[in-house]
């Protein structure tokens, strides 16, 4: 059993940097904009209080839609812990985003979707959008959206 709840991001950093950042140091899970006022993080914790998912909300317009009229979201940091993968613990952090958004009048959220996580997001009602590429750093991506 898990627990979903608003944390703070720095809790988040050292599953973030095992999953996104292949195992780097926790500050290597980092990003621009963490700490910002808006920017909401949530994450699953297994009965022990151990951190098994997050993410990370940033309030960011849509780069290929801005003409969208909703405020658009940003979701960052999305990752599961090794051995929960396919338990429902990344729909569970995902739903808590999108409820985050939809309390505070809907809007539009976006991510750029790892490949392999792209079929996770296209379940949650996202799709994909213009052509996907390779980020040097961390490998194939695709941008995905939908409204809420």
């Amino acid at each position: 059993m898990i627990t979903v709840r608003r944390v703070a991001v720095e809790e988040t950093y050292p599953l973030r940097a095992k999953v996104l950042r292949n195992g780097g140091p926790p500050e290597a899970a980092r990003v621009p904009g963490d700490d910002g006022p808006e920017v909401a993080t949530y994450a699953a914790t297994d009965a022990g209080g151990n951190i098994v998912g997050c993410v990370g909300l940033f309030p960011e317009a849509f780069p290929d839609l801005a003409e969208h009229p909703g405020k658009g979201w940003r979701i960052r940091g999305m990752a599961t812990a090794d051995g929960w993968r396919g338990q429902g613990v990344g729909a569970e952090v995902l739903q808590a985003a999108l409820d985050h958004v939809a309390a505070r009048g809907g809007g539009l959220v976006w991510c750029n979707a790892r490949t392999p996580a792209a079929a996770f997001y296209a379940r949650a009602g996202f799709v994909e959008i213009g052509e996907p590429w390779d980020d040097p750093e961390i490998g194939p991506h695709v941008r995905m959206w939908r409204a809420v």
